[in-house]
């Protein structure tokens, strides 16, 4: 300090001690920077107020000259005149060109503000730098000349502050300003008030009294006088009126000068002239800069404040003045965090009081000012506001139904309410959309909320009166309001009645979910299932198990048709009573629906399925809640979403390749990713902000999981660079390396105690680290349990694929090639071993946290439970229509996920799935239609064969046997059926004997048919030939000639047959004698399938080499070759009248030919649709025309009719699984047999 100035304030140091009370001017003095929060305790400290002065004095005196300028300052601003003047010959001169302080401001700008009045800033600060860029813009647009800039927002929002901080900046006063600034407060004023203020400002300004003796004596007389001032005396000056409420106040201003405003009502410059300038404040503070302010206000670091500090923040929703109201209270009480926060979250405003710094004394007070200046006329439309939501913009066709006006009309009402800053506008394209502040929501609904029941009644009974005579259209801008929100509105009206209607109207439901998705369906149903009573409850039930299972198919396209889906449901559910009352009538109408007839025995595992991504999903988790699921995949994203409801929470683009995991912390608050990128992600798993990014990993990172106590946050990482890697989230880089591995690291779970960290390797070990020191615990070597005499060790690839601990932490699981094991952690020891019977890899395993389940993904899009302790499986769950990734259980144990690359995650009731005893069929059966009867020959996953009656649903188990394919005779007397080895046996239904058995094949017999007379068995096998076999007389030929496998065979008149193979070529045979009679060679590669010509006159051939061909019984080249396929063509049909040929690939294609010329007539493409999206499911594997040729079915991935006149669908029929190989079709073309990869027969019939 400047010895001129350490004289001064040693000199007055004993007026100084007397007099002045030291709690506000510190606080000037810490926002100026000058004074430590830890100096201002160490005053307080001090037991009487002279003490507490003659500390201030000495701490200053210890400082430098900007503490002398600050403590001058605060002197004046706080009323102390007379001692400032004593202070004033000591003020030591600073250069304005470095004379600035640790907050960059000059003497020059402290005494220019100082001298204007302008406040100083709040003893809390954090800048906003863009805003003030923005005000510091538009005031420099002025020019010099006169002018008007408005800044405008709600209460709280911090207007006055940035008006303030926008003139503290040395060059910006010097260049724009140099006659200085003038600060008035006026808020709200009558003529009197406002006559004073500027009585005040003319003395202020005109302070040596060279213009006038005597004060105006009214407004105009002031205004006269305020100009000459401005002009003579303070030229190129600013003026800031702060707080103005009303147009009238600024005509006493409007007179040539530059002027600052701030108000709520950005129409009050219209009453005034001039080049005008508006910079909005509608953005509220964002996390950080709100903990900033908090944890500057208690004086902690940001780090340490506690949990309740972030959902302050949340409940103060970005406005400045609330967050300073709590950092204020907070510092006098700082055991309060609990307290504060429940008065937010119960939106208890008039408990939050108290700001020397702000005019109103509660929150409340500031926010009914603004509503209380309204019009009249409109008040009342304000109040009809409370029934809007938070977050929603609400488009302006909305408030035309509620008021009954038109657009213009309620445009003007709303204009006036944005003006005010009671409400926020968006322009959508040529419409408004309007929105509240979420404190404006709370005050409206706490200060309303007598009336909030009959205002939602209001706007639902406007909403029917209108759309009586208008149809809910989705072109309509308020189309997406009401089908958010019409359904919350009805249950705050607790129009139970009304609720209910639209709810459970499938005609609301398919447009909904066109428009939204199901996942906000299910939830509404979910929200208010607690108003219904008992029957409307298990109504409630019946729709949201519907949406939970058909959810992958909702909402996005192909969309399906929602009364198809209603049909499948059981006939007690009010879905399918709806669905066949809508199905009936639109039959009427030459709609096709079909009804499953066997759909009694189905029951659905799965509580909900969703598709939140567009590509395989590789994995998913719970949140430690289970409230929430994260997911991730091959699209590159991270998507959350609520495990009861599927509703999508957040989705994030989470990095440039594919993610391979993700996992949530101990405390639900972060979610880490890792990828296929080699980077590892940390983001806030509420808002999807990115907090981390770590990128010391070489390779692709492959897993990651987070410590299970949240007081000690880790996470590991394991990477193709055989390294795992810790990290804490409070530092930058990894906390430790590990090394050990000398192959990809695939998976690492932490111990239930977080002191081991499990690893599982490519290089065939499980490895156990300390998590304290890192070090290598113990290793046990996997592959050495897969080791025979046969197999050299150094040849065997084992890839430990994934570990899982007991809830205990004493043993862990671990899944390696077809096997899963179980060890004990202390000794090593092997405890159990279970071996799945399937040929390929686990992909996955993980433990129940409460009993010994552990829960397995397996090839073959199976996931299958097992008891641990008995090594015996407890269920099998068939859902999937591809690859499973992934399968957890939730915290509790009460349900398990399983992801796939069908692009769904499932969610799954354990207890459920244990009780489950499905019995799932095999693919390969036989069908006869007789009269009205379907008989159905199958065999079940327990080797049984069985015959089911498709119309009563009454199954007769035959015989036990390895069966691979299996056939009936045309009137029911026989059936016979082929095992894997070679053998064939003949079953006499009546009396359940089997009485024929012949073993001709060497291999596996994979196609069998009796002849038209029974009395003839004809069978093909994996070694190439065909056996015909007359079982009465015992006599048998082979037919062998083909060079590959027979593909299948078709039986012709005259006691010749057509088979094909994978050799390319087609063979006619004579199967009396077992001669060739024609030989065709067809196709470069594999004949797929061939169909014989009703009028048996030609044949059909499809091939792998995208080709098919019509071909004569009487040439060996053939008529048309028709080409245009892009994929496999696997499957062909000729029509009942031999005109058509159908012709179906594996890229779901199907394309019709005129079989004379060989000429396309139409192509029945998939649907154009979203990346992602499935198509016809996949190949097209069957298809067959009606009797009059103009309906056909096909088989695929799901079924699907086509009206061959049009070229358009039908109707679709979604499979609970996929792949369905072929289609059995009765002779009138109403009844369909078919079964799906996961063993699920379906007997569907036309309704009529």
């Amino acid at each position: 300090m400047d010895a001129k100035a350490r004289n001064c304030l040693l000199q007055h140091r004993e007026a100084l001690e007397r007099d002045v009370k030291t709690s506000y001017i510190m606080d000037h003095m810490i926002s100026d920077g000058v004074l430590t929060v830890s100096e201002e305790e160490k005053v307080k400290n001090e037991p009487t107020q002279r003490q507490r002065a003659a500390m201030l004095i000495k701490t200053i005196l210890e400082k430098d000259n900007y503490s002398y300028i600050s403590f001058y300052n605060a002197l004046l601003h706080e009323g102390y005149k007379d001692l400032a003047y004593l202070l004033h010959g000591g003020i030591p001169v600073l250069s304005s060109s470095n004379g600035k302080d640790s907050v960059g401001i000059t003497s020059y700008v402290r005494t220019v503000l100082c001298e204007g009045g302008v406040p100083q800033r709040p003893v809390v600060f954090v800048t906003r730098r863009k805003l003030v860029n923005a005000i510091q813009q538009k005031l420099f647009k002025l020019s010099g000349e006169p002018g008007w800039v408005t800044i405008y927002g709600m209460a709280g929002c911090g207007k006055s502050v940035l008006a303030a901080e926008a003139v503290r900046d040395h060059s910006f006063l010097e260049v724009c300003f140099p006659g200085g600034v003038h600060w008035v407060s006026v808020g709200k004023q009558d003529k009197s008030g406002l006559l004073m203020k500027l009585q005040n400002l003319c003395t202020r300004l005109d302070q040596d009294e060279n213009f006038s003796q005597r004060l105006p004596l009214n407004i105009e007389e002031a205004k006269d006088r305020l100009r000459i001032l401005m002009l003579r005396k303070h030229p190129r000056s600013l003026l800031i009126l702060d707080d103005v409420w009303d147009p009238w106040v600024l005509k006493a201003f409007d007179n040539q000068c530059q002027i600052l405003l701030t108000t709520r009502d950005k129409s009050v410059t219209d009453s005034v002239m001039g080049p005008k300038y508006v910079v909005p404040v509608e953005s509220g503070l964002g996390k950080e800069k709100g903990l900033e302010i908090l944890s500057l206000f208690v004086n902690m670091k940001k780090a340490d404040l506690p949990e309740q500090a972030h959902s302050i923040i949340k409940e103060c929703k970005g406005s400045p003045l609330v967050v300073s109201l709590i950092g204020a209270l907070l510092r006098d009480f700082p055991t309060r965090w609990e307290y504060y926060l429940r008065q937010l979250q119960n939106k208890q405003f008039k408990k939050i009081r108290k700001s020397s710094s702000y005019d109103y004394e509660a929150l409340d007070e500031a926010m009914s000012i603004s509503v209380e200046m309204l019009r009249e006329d409109i008040k009342d439309y304000y109040t009809d506001l409370s029934i809007l939501q938070k977050d929603v913009k609400v488009p302006t066709k909305v408030l035309c139904i509620l008021w009954d006006m038109e657009t213009e009309e309620v445009e003007d009402i709303l204009q006036e309410f944005v003006n005010k800053s009671l409400l926020f506008c968006d322009r959508n394209g040529k419409s408004f959309l309007y929105y509240l502040h979420d404190l404006q929501v709370d005050f409206l609904t706490q200060k309303n909320h007598s009336q909030l029941q009959d205002l939602h009644k209001k706007l639902i009974t406007q909403f029917q009166r209108h759309f009586r005579l208008h149809c809910l259209s989705p072109d309509q801008e308020d189309c997406m309001y009401w089908y958010n929100f019409l359904a919350y509105h009805m249950a705050s009206a607790k129009m139970h009645k009304e609720l209910c209607a639209l709810m459970f109207s499938l005609d609301w439901i398919k447009a909904k979910t066109e428009l939204v998705g199901p996942a906000h369906l299910i939830h509404e149903f979910v929200e208010y299932r607690h108003m219904l009573d008992e029957k409307d409850g298990a109504v409630c039930e019946n729709f949201q198990e519907f949406l939970s299972l058909n959810g992958h198919l909702l909402g996005r396209q192909p969309f399906p048709n929602i009364v198809q889906l209603g049909l499948c449901e059981l006939e007690t559910s009010e879905v399918y009573q709806q669905a066949k009352l809508k199905a009936k009538q639109e039959v009427d109408n030459g709609m096709l629906y079909v009804e499953w007839i066997n759909k009694e025995n189905i029951k659905n595992l799965s509580r909900l399925v969703v598709r939140p991504h567009t590509d395989a999903v590789y994995h998913a988790c719970f949140s430690e809640d289970g409230q929430r699921i994260a997911s991730c995949g091959a699209d590159k994203n991270l998507q959350v979403f609520k495990a009861e409801t599927g509703e999508k929470l957040l989705e994030i683009k989470a990095h440039e390749d594919e993610v391979l995991c993700c996992a949530f912390s101990a405390d639900d608050r972060f979610i880490a990713t890792c990828s296929v990128d080699k980077k590892v992600k940390i983001w806030n798993s509420t808002s999807g902000e990115l907090v981390h990014t770590y990128d010391e990993h070489s390779e692709q990172v492959n897993c990651c999981h987070f410590t299970n106590n949240s007081n000690h946050l880790l996470l590991a990482t394991g990477s193709d660079d055989c390294f795992l890697k810790l990290w804490a989230l409070n530092q930058k880089e990894c906390r430790n390396t590990m090394f050990g591995h000398t192959n990809s690291v695939n998976h690492c779970r932490f111990s239930p105690d977080d002191k081991l960290l499990a690893s599982c390797s490519a290089d065939g070990t499980l490895k156990l680290w300390d998590v304290k020191s890192a070090n290598e615990r113990k290793s046990i070597n996997v592959k050495q349990f897969f080791l025979n005499s046969e197999e050299p060790q150094e040849d065997m690839e084992v890839i430990v694929k994934c570990c899982s601990w007991s809830a205990d932490g004493a043993r862990i699981m671990v899944a390696a090639k077809n096997k899963v094991f179980l060890f004990d952690i202390h000794t090593s020891g092997l405890l159990a071993e279970i071996h799945t019977g399937h040929h390929s890899t686990v992909q996955y395993c993980d433990f129940s946290p409460h009993n010994h389940l552990a829960v397995v993904a397996l090839p073959q899009y199976c996931v299958e439970l097992w008891n641990m302790d008995s090594c015996l499986k407890v269920a099998d769950c068939r859902g999937h229509l591809s690859w499973v990734h992934c399968v957890m259980f939730s915290p509790d144990g009460s349900s398990f996920l399983t992801s796939s690359d069908d692009q769904t995650i499932r969610l799954w009731e354990t207890k459920k799935v244990c009780k489950n005893s499905a019995i799932a069929l095999k693919q390969e059966i036989d069908v006869v239609f007789q009269e009205n009867e379907v008989m159905v020959l199958a065999v079940d996953d327990i080797k049984r064969l069985q015959l089911l009656n498709g119309n009563t649903g009454q199954i007769e188990y035959l015989t036990e046997a390895q069966v691979s394919c299996c056939c009936l005779s045309p009137h029911l007397q026989y059936l016979a059926f082929g095992g894997e080895d070679g053998a064939i046996r003949i079953l006499e239904i009546l009396n359940n004997r089997i009485f024929q058995s012949r073993t001709g094949h060497k291999n596996t017999v994979r196609h069998i048919q009796f002849t038209a007379d029974a009395k003839t068995l004809i069978s093909s096998s994996d070694d190439s030939a065909i056996q015909v076999w007359n079982w009465q007389s015992e006599e048998y030929v082979f037919l062998q000639a083909h060079q590959e496998t027979v593909k299948d065979f078709r039986l012709l008149k005259n006691s010749r047959l057509l088979s094909w193979s994978f050799d390319g070529t087609v063979k006619v045979w004579n199967i009396i004698t077992g001669r060739i009679e024609k030989d065709f060679v067809c196709h470069q590669d594999t004949v797929l399938s061939c169909d014989i010509s009703p009028d048996a006159t030609k044949y059909s051939s499809t091939s792998a080499d995208k080709t098919a061909k019509i071909w004569s019984f009487e040439l060996l080249s053939p008529l048309h070759e028709l080409r245009g396929h892009k994929g496999c063509v696997r499957c062909s049909a000729f029509s009942v009248d031999s005109t058509l040929l159908a012709t179906g690939d594996d890229n779901g294609e199907i394309r019709i030919w005129n079989v004379s010329n060989g000429e396309l007539l139409h192509l029945f493409a998939p649907i154009s649709v979203e990346e992602g999206a499935a198509t016809h499911g996949g190949w097209v594997t069957d298809l067959c025309f009606s009797p009059d040729s103009k309906m056909l079915v096909s088989a695929g991935g799901y079924l699907k009719w086509w009206n061959v006149v049009t070229g358009e669908s039908s109707q679709t029929f979604y499979t609970n699984g996929t792949n369905l190989k072929e289609i059995h079709v009765s002779p009138d073309f109403k009844t369909y047999v078919t079964v799906d990869n996961l063993g699920i027969l379906y007997i569907l019939k036309i309704l009529e």
